[in-house]
């Protein structure tokens, strides 16, 4: 099934609900327009839909072979690529002055969203390179910068990220990769990483492994880890001491080839100082989970459009009130439409959730006014796990509910809607897996800067109860009641969780999580539906766009927000009812 990028959809979440033009008001995007955007979007559009998309079946089937320590990617991908590189995709959202476009990481998100959708193996390696631009950037030297920043942003390099090991997963501090140093200042890096995404491939002459390492006498755990810079190649054309020597079978994203890694004595360079590891560690990890976040938007939307025009195609059975003789095409009957409704709601919030969190992030950094920008840091970091966690989860739930549309079709791999539910499915796991995710947000985010990131949410929220309650569309004032009750529910979940112990706390972290991502989604949903109504009063775009914006925010709080009154009890419960069904501790 083709793919086709939702251009209409996601620049009404960008200008619309994200509200990507208050990222102007520090004066850092001087070039961003409403045309650029625009113009950006329909490119980016035709690279997905033209170039990568075809790549993703081809991806899945044939995946990557490893020999002698080279990785080959399926045919297409090199040279796709290679179209990647000569469009200057990969440095769209980072500064001019170090070599990039210039443009807001929001709008660079958007075009992750695309080519996540269209091909989400391949799309893994660029994402991976936004990280370790991001890295240098933040800590890396001068002399660093110079060195690496202008090839990894034409995308000529790419870069990975390297921390698991076979021993230290999420346990990061665990790890027992080695670096001794040299003479000549560099470190020697010794040992074993696993799980490392595009860490060997054909598609550039050169990978810049971000690696985790130990230096001699470190602290114990997490405060004695180091990052490290250790090029596949170094600058006089030798060949370093790091090869792949191992190739995953996953469940999915095949065309990815994700590695075990050896490093044996190879030359690397300190960056960020020593034992802070971790701080570099995490500016990458921030950068990744909310990119992760869109990879479940992206899967979700691909497999959307192929149950959506599966439903149209496949006909049987009699539909109450269709035209013309039985067998009907399936998108007739109810129970099929509200699936697909609940796909395209779901979607659409989780898609304007990642899209907010990345307008946080660009006004975090460039926003005016000292306390605008503190202001959005906190709504970035507010954000951020639920981007991560719920929008992954909306990813796998949307491609399970594609495979159940398209019945016992779904279920073999000739349709490939199976592959959208394997691939989708490792998102709630890396980067972080979902829980600890929840564990942040319920641990650390909830009480952050005195509470302020979720009274600030809460007023927010109050603000758009208000507008629907008022508005003279018929359609709007219900909105606001079950906005309320998703906002009551969220305000009396968070109240109980502030006063409880830590146990307490993170058993109920999860369904808070989700909770969360559901009140958030219907709120923007319901900020689409005024803009949506504004759009009809003044006559802009395509009236039955802004019909269905409204449509979408109704059906949603219908389905989803007039549940958020029963999420509290699950949250509430505590552990000692969980610890009664009699789970032995472990050793």
């Amino acid at each position: 099934m083709d793919y086709r990028a939702p251009v209409e959809d996601l620049r009404f979440a960008l200008e619309e609900v994200a509200a990507v033009d208050t990222v102007k008001s520090g004066g850092a995007f001087q070039e961003f327009t409403d045309d650029l955007t625009g113009a950006i979007l329909d490119e980016a559009a035709k690279l997905s839909g033209d170039v990568l998309g075809p790549l993703n079946r081809v991806g899945d089937l044939k995946g990557c072979t490893l020999e002698n320590g080279e990785v080959t990617t399926p045919e297409g991908f090199k040279d796709a690529y290679a179209q990647f590189v000569e469009g200057g995709w990969q440095g769209l959202q980072f500064p001019a002055e170090a070599g990039g476009m210039g443009l807001p990481r929001a709008l660079g998100v958007a075009v992750l969203e695309m080519i996540q959708s269209a091909n989400m193996a391949f799309g893994l390696g660029p994402m991976l390179t936004y990280g370790a631009i991001e890295a240098l950037l933040a800590h890396g030297t001068p002399e660093q910068r110079e060195q690496y920043l202008s090839k990894l942003l034409t995308g000529e390099w790419t870069a990975t990220m390297n921390l698991t090991e076979p021993q230290a997963g999420s346990d990061v501090g665990a790890l027992r990769t080695k670096a001794e140093p040299n003479a000549d200042g560099s470190w020697a890096i010794s040992g074993q990483k696993i799980y490392i995404t595009w860490g060997e491939h054909d598609c550039t002459d050169n990978i810049i492994h971000l690696v985790l390492a130990r230096t001699p006498g470190s602290p114990e755990g997490t405060k004695g880890i180091s990052l490290f810079i250790v090029p596949k190649v170094l600058e006089d054309g030798t060949r370093n001491s790091v090869q792949a020597i191992g190739l995953e079978h996953k469940l999915g994203i095949h065309g990815s080839p994700t590695c075990t890694m050896e490093y044996a004595g190879a030359k690397g360079w300190l960056i960020g100082g020593e034992n802070n590891g971790m701080r570099c560690m995490f500016t990458m990890m921030n950068s990744a989970r909310l990119n992760v976040g869109v990879q479940g938007v992206g899967i979700a939307e691909r497999a959307y459009q192929q149950a959506l025009g599966y439903a149209k195609e496949r006909k049987q059975g009699r539909a109450p009130e269709a035209d013309g003789p039985a067998p009907h095409a399936i998108i007739n009957h109810p129970d099929i439409q509200r699936s697909l409704a609940l796909m395209k709601a779901k979607i659409e919030a989780s898609r304007a959730i990642c899209l907010s969190c990345a307008v946080a992030a660009d006004l975090a950094e460039y926003g005016a006014e000292d306390d605008e920008r503190a202001a959005a840091k906190r709504r970035e970091e507010l954000l951020t796990p639920i981007a991560k966690a719920w929008s992954t989860d909306i990813g796998v739930e949307v491609a399970s509910m594609g495979i159940q549309i398209h019945g016992g079709m779904g279920f073999v791999e000739e349709t490939g809607a199976a592959q959208h539910l394997r691939d989708a499915r490792i998102a709630p796991i890396y980067e972080g897996t979902n829980a600890i995710q929840a564990m942040d947000l319920a641990g650390r985010k909830l009480s952050m800067a005195g509470g302020a990131a979720f009274t600030e949410l809460y007023d927010d929220i109050q603000q758009t109860i208000e507008a629907c309650s008022t508005s003279s569309h018929p359609d709007l004032p219900p909105l606001a009641e079950r906005l309320e009750d998703g906002l009551d529910a969220l305000r009396e979940a968070a109240a109980w969780l502030n006063d409880s112990d830590m146990s307490d706390k993170l058993a109920g972290a999860t369904p808070f999580l989700t909770l969360a991502g559901e009140v958030i989604g219907g709120w923007m949903l319901c900020v689409g539906a005024v803009a949506a109504r504004r759009r009809q009063k003044e006559n802009i775009g395509d009236p039955a766009f802004a019909a269905q914006r409204i449509a979408l925010a109704n059906f949603y709080a219908e389905a989803v927000l007039a549940l958020s009154p029963s999420r509290v009890d699950d949250i509430t419960m505590g552990m000692d009812m969980i610890a009664e069904v009699g789970f032995a501790a472990g050793e």
